[in-house]
């Protein structure tokens, strides 16, 4: 049962977590120490007043009264660190991530020893899909807070997305006495420990994880998720429809479901699930890239166009997105536009010899000759180095994984 389990665990390359609701929802404690600051020493009694004023709009939802109080304490007082993290908070609730980040920053700029501003910080880098930038603001707040939960979880969930295996166990195994009872981080801990040589806990972390997963929904989606990295399309729906037995609401039920059917080309059906899941998240940028991918199987070119248009504009640097615009604009001879797309791919994906290779077609049709001679040279340079460790990075063969991205509750 062990060697069986394990090797179905150890084929999946990302895992689960179960029922979050978005970073957004674990603002108002992230930010705890950011409010107070502000009340500590208020420029004058006015400023404190909008302030407070503002605090209590935003902890009751009402977005655009508590923006505009605190606009009015900056008009009184441009220093005031605490009115720009709170408009980072507001824009962060708002999902305006490259906004929220502004202000952020110039919080942070203003009150630099906050932790709670430079965990929003790492929040925000996080959900835009930045984790190796969110990684060094992570880690100075878990130095300044190394017993603190959500930081080292989170930093350790971006030294996973970044493959660095080895940070990864020293940040999470930490964590255990907490969380042992939780069957996700225990996920995420074995994979970092598998991929980083370490057996005793990899063992360890195996025994704990089938006693504390048991017969719960979330271990049955992993199970899921691990047949359908084998392919074996039967025993995953098996899983799934154990999961949508015990727990009908279980986040990215739809989406794995509209991922099994595309794999097992019940197009149809794939094609329902996933717009089920988005009406449940509209914010989810795996449903729309899932969807491009589909419709270019289904050779609905235009659909396909509009889907991964969608997905970019949730994660604007997802290589997989703009590599299937190339591919489209490709095949319509619209070379300028392809051209854009793979330049755009390679930003987020610089050694992938697929997008070296296409790339280097679309240049000879241009009749840049030259160019196209350097970018095939490239693509088999990588080829034969295996650079992507024989993994493919434009998410085309694994398994995808959006509730990792969707951070610890």
């Amino acid at each position: 049962m062990r060697k069986q389990t394990n090797s179905l665990i150890l084929c999946v390359l990302a895992i689960l977590f179960c029922a979050v609701t978005g970073l957004d929802g674990v603002v108002p404690e992230a930010y705890s120490q950011a409010q107070s600051f502000f009340s500590q020493k208020p420029p004058s009694s006015f400023p404190r007043e909008w302030f407070y004023k503002g605090q209590q709009a935003l902890q009751s939802g009402n977005l655009k009264e508590a923006e505009e109080d605190f606009r009015q304490v900056l008009v009184l007082d441009p220093k005031a660190g605490g009115a720009y993290a709170n408009l980072g908070v507001i824009e962060m609730r708002r999902k305006n991530w490259d906004e929220a980040l502004k202000n952020l920053q110039k919080a942070q700029t203003l009150s630099p020893n906050v932790p709670g501003i430079r965990l929003n910080i790492g929040l925000v880098e996080f959900r835009r899909g930045n984790y190796g930038d969110a990684i060094p603001v992570l880690q100075s707040v878990v130095r300044d807070e190394p017993a603190a939960t959500q930081p080292r979880y989170l930093l350790g969930l971006c030294q996973v997305f970044t493959e660095d295996y080895a940070a990864a166990v020293k940040t999470l195994e930490p964590m255990w006495e907490s969380m042992a009872n939780d069957v996700m981080y225990l996920y995420v801990l074995d994979m970092a420990a598998d991929k980083s040589g370490e057996k005793q806990l990899d063992e360890k972390v195996m025994k704990e994880m089938v006693t504390v997963g048991g017969d719960t929904a979330e271990f049955h989606l992993i199970l899921a998720k691990a047949y359908l990295q084998h392919h074996e399309h039967d025993a995953a729906f098996e899983e799934l429809k154990k999961v949508e037995a015990m727990n009908p609401s279980m986040p990215f039920l739809h989406f794995n479901f509209g991922y099994a059917y595309l794999g097992a080309g019940e197009y149809e059906k794939s094609e329902a699930e996933f717009r089920k899941d988005i009406t449940i998240d509209p914010d989810l940028a795996d449903n729309y890239y899932q969807l491009g991918v589909l419709y270019l199987l289904m050779q609905r070119q235009a659909d396909s166009e509009t889907a991964f248009k969608e997905a970019l504009k949730l994660e604007p640097h997802r290589p997989g997105a703009w590599f299937g615009l190339a591919k489209i604009y490709n095949d319509q001879a619209n070379y300028p536009a392809a051209l854009h797309a793979l330049d755009e791919a390679l930003k987020a994906s610089p050694d992938s010899e697929k997008v070296h290779f296409v790339r280097g077609q679309v240049l000879q049709r241009m009749g840049r000759k030259d160019e196209a001679k350097a970018e095939f040279a490239l693509g088999k340079k990588l080829m034969d180095q295996k650079l992507n460790k024989d993994r493919e990075d434009l998410e085309e063969l694994l398994v995808p994984n959006p509730e990792l991205k969707q951070g610890p509750n």
